[in-house]
């Protein structure tokens, strides 16, 4: 008994190397990931942080607009508690990611530590990696899966800063800019390849159209009111249309 309650609480090993190993493939959304995070370590030079400071941005933030407002707002003297609020306001667009996968992740033999662990992981790419993997794999172990995925994609997050930090000084402006939203580009193609059904096309084309629209009424809240609309109005259209 105690052993079984034993392996219940390990992670894995089989299928966490396979979450691990998820993110080498040619198409991986970890290459842009990387990318940008190159883009992160060499602006952070930028601003006079350090190399630790650095290092230590990208393993406690692990998203690349959250480690941009902390470094902003650190430059202009911000407080702690005002840089803490503004990170978890753009870091709490990740909680509909967390929303949709948690269910398929969920089993009862699973004990919860792995869970809380795991949401540190929640990002873009690691996202990605799993909504196109998680059906190969049997429902008890996808906890164990999702937690390669996530140490791959933050480990990657990680080496590309400290690359990113001591390349700065062979990177110009215009290609730091062009490296940081490589990620974000590669998010909005596989969102356009997604587009199967009327809900989830009328979203993104909305969105699109939407969000430019609001910042001529506020560039500061244009993203988020561009958003909400879309995504509440692709709601209603999709309910009414049955899809």
């Amino acid at each position: 008994m105690c052993l079984d309650i034993f392996r219940r609480l390990m992670i894995d090993s089989k299928h966490f190397l396979k979450g691990l190993l998820a993110s080498k493939k040619f198409d991986s959304p970890a290459i842009a990931l990387g990318a940008s995070f190159l883009a992160i370590g060499a602006l952070l030079k930028n601003l006079g942080f350090s190399i630790q400071e650095s290092i230590f941005s990208t393993l406690l933030t692990y998203a690349l607009p959250g480690s941009l407002v902390m470094a902003e707002s650190m430059v202009i003297g911000a407080s702690l508690i005002n840089i803490f609020l503004a990170v978890w306001l753009v870091n709490s667009r990740l909680y509909p990611m967390t929303v949709s996968i948690m269910p398929l992740l969920k089993h009862e033999t699973q004990p919860r530590w792995k869970y809380y662990l795991s949401c540190h992981f929640v990002a873009v790419s690691s996202w990605l990696i799993l909504k196109s993997n998680y059906e190969q794999i049997e429902r008890k172990y996808r906890i164990d899966f999702w937690i390669g995925i996530g140490t791959a994609t933050w480990l990657i997050a990680i080496f590309s800063t400290i690359l990113g930090y001591y390349s700065a000084d062979f990177l110009n402006k215009d290609l730091i800019i062009g490296l940081a939203i490589i990620n974000p580009i590669y998010f909005m193609c596989a969102m356009i390849g997604v587009m199967k059904t009327l809900q989830l096309s009328s979203a993104i084309l909305l969105g699109a159209l939407l969000g430019p629209i609001f910042y001529f009424i506020s560039p500061e809240w244009s993203v988020l009111m561009g958003g909400i609309t879309a995504g509440t109005l692709a709601y209603f259209i999709g309910e009414n249309h049955g899809n």
